[in-house]
């Protein structure tokens, strides 16, 4: 009995001592270096690419500002780190980036085997085909024997193959880790189409030498909801990572912008109200300053704002809003309630 009486406290204090290795941490780490550390794609124009003058922008780029304003209230205290398909989730798994929000689609073996955790999506995509318009092909289904450009170790990947099995149709893979050498290969010649997210291909195609021989073909073969993540078991930062995202969605429904945020503060609507922080209690809950959201839509806009600045209908990309409109319009973004 005695000696139960010592193993039970050693058992007790190993495990509190665990469980605050899991459950604490991130947001104290990012406080203590004044920055958060986002993985990004890096060559991918309109979600995460710097521009000619080694300014990053881009649909994701502008998420992990999100984050860094809801801690900091500053969208210049993040710094990013490109990443490969092959080694994002490495990246974040081995704390080299506190969050990662490169077009990473959720998996139930990413949330389980990979021990993420992933938040809010902040875009809805659907994998496609890039073909040249030369190649004379209408539909995905008259592919049979091309070669075909994929990245490993993506969703891409599994889902082409599973694709051209059931259709019975063969194909060549050509497989490149890099996204930017893969692209090479693909205007080059070396392979007849090239397979990704259709968000993705029509960044690859806006920023080739002649956007007009290219065109990507009528069906998508896949679900892709593209969201940021996160390592599992830090739940305050899940949560904060996921509600920087829904601000930009909440933002827009209640018709709050960048340019109108400073005047809705005198809003006697309460949800507007405890929204911006007027009412407490969000931030709080959180674990940040109460004008938190406000910071966020005053620096960077709300989701249709970030939308079509990055890869809307009047940039190169040209991407209607589609899945990704309010679902008050009949798209798939909603948030819950802020309170």
């Amino acid at each position: 009995m005695r000696q139960l009486k010592r193993v039970v406290p050693a058992i007790v204090a190993a495990f509190c001592l665990t469980a605050g290795v899991v459950t604490a941490g991130t947001l104290d780490d990012v406080k203590a270096k004044g920055f958060v550390q986002a993985g990004v794609n890096g060559d991918l124009f309109g979600f995460g690419k710097p521009d000619a003058k080694g300014v990053w922008k881009g649909l994701d780029v502008d998420t992990a500002r999100a984050v860094a304003i809801a801690i900091f209230g500053d969208s210049q205290k993040v710094k990013f780190t490109p990443l490969t398909a092959k080694t994002r989730f490495t990246a974040l798994q081995s704390g080299e980036i506190d969050v990662l929000t490169r077009n990473a689609t959720q998996t139930l073996s990413r949330d389980t085997a990979l021990g993420l955790d992933f938040a809010q999506v902040n875009y809805y995509d659907g994998q496609g085909f890039l073909i040249p318009k030369k190649l004379g092909v209408k539909s995905a289904k008259e592919l049979d024997g091309a070669s075909v450009c994929v990245l490993p170790g993506t969703t891409t990947e599994l889902n082409v193959a599973d694709f051209f099995r059931f259709n019975n149709m063969k194909m060549n893979p050509v497989v490149i880790e890099n996204t930017a050498e893969l692209s090479k290969a693909f205007f080059a010649g070396r392979c007849d189409c090239m397979t990704s997210d259709a968000s993705q291909l029509a960044g690859i195609r806006a920023v080739s030498p002649n956007p007009g021989d290219y065109m990507i073909l009528p069906e998508i073969i896949s679900k892709e909801p593209l969201a940021p993540a996160v390592r599992h078991g830090d739940n305050q930062w899940k949560d904060i990572v996921n509600y920087s995202v829904l601000a930009l969605i909440d933002a827009e429904e209640l018709g709050i912008t960048s340019k109108n945020v400073d005047e809705m503060l005198k809003s006697k609507n309460p949800k507007i109200q405890r929204f911006l922080g007027v009412i407490p209690g969000n931030g709080k809950a959180l674990g940040l300053d109460e004008k938190w959201a406000y910071n966020i839509i005053k620096q960077i806009g709300n989701y249709g704002e970030v939308f079509e600045r990055n890869i809307g209908v009047n940039t190169p990309l040209g991407i209607e809003r589609g899945l990704n409109a309010l679902w008050t319009n009949g798209g798939l973004m909603y948030s819950p309630p802020f309170k």
